[in-house]
């Protein structure tokens, strides 16, 4: 009993050491798999998916935009998720996107928004500021009925400003026009979309730089000769004044002359 006694404490240390022991290498170890989590976030190889307001999602420079849509018999805007635009700004703004197939009840409701010429709206996010934590919205509608009889067929354009920011968001459907026609339901599963980036057009203005150039060496060469800014009459007043002279001194002595030749005819008679 006593040898117990006196083993006790001393395992106690032990089991204690170990404990510590232990709980060392459980922080090490757990301080290393933050580490390595970290690496693994800031490798440049991992795709780190981020998103913004509004559905918005942006993914090694590759941008998510929900395109939504509404169309409402009693005229009322209720806009639902259509389809998925991928827009990669650094390739040339080149877009894509993909649209789930058009359901029974998406179909009814179009014919029947179509028959009271109701309106057909879609609107697409962007982001705004620089981390694009807010967003607004472009929008834009055409009629029901036009878009039923192409047969889900539309272009959709995506218009950017000087800085290629999506500015703007057109719809035109082909062929558009709202004649009657009747459309089986059929031609009415899918979308046809032909979607397009327009960027501004620069304008060639004036060649104002040739232009300036051209008037500095004109006036240089105004200043390198001197007589070629003169007028006409300041380049040959020497000669134009003593045939002036001439002239009104002739004229002033062609009636004395003829008096006199008269009177001296008289004499001789």
């Amino acid at each position: 009993m006593a040898e117990r006694r006196a083993a006790g404490p001393g395992s106690r240390d032990r089991r204690a050491r170990s404990s510590s022991s232990l709980s060392s290498s459980s922080g090490l170890l757990a301080a290393a798999a933050f580490c390595c989590c970290c690496l693994a976030l800031l490798s440049p190889g991992v795709a780190v998916a981020k998103k913004a307001g509004d559905g918005i999602e942006v993914e090694n420079g590759v941008v998510s935009l929900p395109l939504e849509h509404s169309f409402e018999v009693d005229g009322s805007v209720q806009f639902r998720r259509r389809g998925t635009v991928i827009w990669r700004p650094q390739r040339e703004h080149a877009v894509s996107i993909s649209q789930p197939p058009f359901t029974d009840d998406e179909r009814n409701k179009l014919r029947e928004v179509a028959e009271v010429d109701g309106l057909y709206r879609i609107r697409l996010p962007i982001p705004m500021g620089g981390d694009g934590s807010s967003t607004e919205y472009v929008f834009t509608f055409v009629r029901a009925c036009a878009l039923l009889e192409a047969q889900l067929s539309d272009l959709l354009t995506l218009h950017l400003d000087a800085v290629g920011a999506i500015a703007g968001i057109s719809l035109e459907v082909v062929p558009g026009g709202c004649h009657g026609y009747e459309v089986e339901d059929v031609d009415l599963e899918n979308f046809n979309t032909t979607l397009t980036v327009t960027t501004p057009v620069v304008l060639l203005g004036p060649e104002t730089a040739s232009y300036i150039q051209r008037l500095e060496q004109e006036q240089a060469q105004r200043t390198k000769n001197p007589q070629e800014q003169k007028s006409f009459f300041a380049k040959y007043w020497m000669y134009i004044i003593p045939v002036v002279l001439f002239l009104i001194m002739s004229g002033a002595q062609d009636p004395g002359n003829q008096g006199g030749g008269g009177g001296g005819g008289g004499g001789r008679g």
